[in-house]
């Protein structure tokens, strides 16, 4: 079985981790092992490659608004929200495109369901549902066979940021804090059980950390 990296990179700037992303997969051969990094980020919206700025409602002075090259529309990171990137070559793995969004929600819901949580999908509404309300975003793209960006979920980020966009393009859509629905389930608790369905639904074998290095210093992004 293969084997996969995973990072916990603590709080990050998100261009630093965009341009860590996009080095390691320019660098990446098929020899280079997948790897999962974590992290949180400074507070930033973020526009996907189809977002026309409609789903802004309102200006956020103090927070940046930044163009993205992952798919999708408007959405906000913050500190409280778990990052994960997500860089696997899905040729070598054998996995193809139009399912690779259904395993990455089958392994939230699963990790939701670990914790007795009920979560659901919503057809053409890529992401994780609790209650109606929206846990965890997709947001992707594809090259050289290779997947870049990945998911977030909010376990206890401020909520109140998402009332100055429409989350994902949707003005109907509510998002939700785990916590709200059980404050005993922190982030890091969370995170080590979606890695262990992550594993099994991507058939990996036991992961191999490596949250001692600096990615930013091993591909020489300052």
């Amino acid at each position: 079985m293969k084997k996969i990296y995973i990072r916990n990179l603590g709080i990050t700037d998100w261009n630093q981790t965009f341009s860590a992303m996009h080095r390691f997969t320019e660098l990446r051969s098929e020899k280079t092992i997948d790897e999962l990094w974590f992290t949180e980020h400074y507070s930033i919206f973020t526009k996907g490659l189809s977002e026309n700025n409609k789903n802004i409602i309102k200006k956020c002075f103090n927070i940046p608004v930044v163009k993205s090259d992952r798919g999708g529309k408007i959405t906000y990171h913050g500190p409280g929200q778990q990052l994960v990137y997500i860089l696997i070559n899905l040729k070598l793995s054998k996995i193809k495109i139009q399912n690779f969004i259904f395993f990455i929600e089958k392994i939230v819901i699963q990790t939701l369901n670990f914790f007795s949580i009920f979560a659901y999908n919503v057809p053409k509404s890529p992401g994780v549902y609790i209650n109606k309300k929206k846990f965890c975003s997709i947001g992707l793209r594809i090259k050289k066979n290779c997947s870049l960006h990945g998911i977030a979920f909010n376990i206890n980020t401020n909520l109140k940021y998402y009332k100055y966009i429409y989350p994902c393009g949707n003005k109907f859509v509510k998002m939700i804090n785990l916590n709200e629905i059980n404050s005993e389930i922190t982030m890091d608790i969370f995170r080590e059980k979606f890695i262990d369905f992550f594993l099994k639904i991507f058939k990996y074998k036991a992961a191999v950390y490596k949250s001692s290095y600096n990615i930013f210093d091993e591909i020489g992004i300052y």
